[in-house]
């Protein structure tokens, strides 16, 4: 049975993760927001939500994957253009946990640290901790985030078909190609997602009935 979308507008589909998200219960929750970084745009989505979970009461600590990645010796030990290192060595998952997530679990600090390394100087940001208040909300957005083991409470994949992402991803990342499908095969985002949007035409989203 082909899965089965349904039209939404970008503001409704915002007011609607909001809401989810706002009436999920926790001492904090943890959202992943995932998809291809130049083709869905998936920081758009998690600014797109600040304000509104804000209104909703819920504290909120954005979070962007690109800013935990590896230092570019270990990124680039296998070329600057090699799609199996980007989808297997770019993303410091072990920060993440230690620095992002292990935070806002049940019996964590809740103090997070908002930016790990500078992938332009390639060097570590010299940041603090910041305390994220309880019932707080984390917003960690990025590509190829599912399937790692990263613990979320709750995860929302923006999904592209083929066609669709050869044709949105921008010319300089379309070498990346390959990882992106070999995402898409291994770690089943559209399968395992809490909440799938098909973003082939960003101006008209769909979400995916469940």
């Amino acid at each position: 049975m082909s899965a089965r979308y349904r039209p939404i507008s970008f503001d409704r589909l915002i007011a609607r993760l909001a809401a989810r998200i706002a009436a999920t219960p926790g001492r904090w929750l943890r959202v992943a927001i995932d998809g291809a970084r130049t083709a869905t745009d998936p920081a758009a989505v998690a600014d797109a939500l600040v304000d509104p979970l804000r209104v909703e009461g819920r504290a909120v600590r954005r979070v962007s994957a690109s800013d935990y990645l590896r230092p570019a010796s270990l990124r680039f030990e296998r070329g600057k253009r090699d799609p199996d290192a980007r989808y297997e060595d770019w993303l410091d998952t072990g920060a993440l946990r230690r620095e992002v997530l292990g935070p806002l679990a049940e019996n964590g600090s809740g103090a997070v640290l908002p930016a790990l390394w500078d992938r332009e100087r390639d060097r570590a940001f010299r940041m603090d901790r910041e305390p994220l208040p309880e019932g707080g909300v984390l917003l960690l957005e990025g590509e190829l985030l599912l399937g790692r083991g990263l613990d979320f409470d709750l995860t929302v994949h923006l999904s592209l078909s083929a066609s669709a992402l050869r044709r949105r991803i921008a010319p300089d990342s379309a070498w990346a190609l390959p990882a992106y499908l070999r995402y898409d095969a291994e770690a089943d985002p559209v399968g395992t997602a809490d909440v799938v949007v098909r973003m082939d035409n960003p101006a008209h989203p769909a979400l995916l009935l469940r």
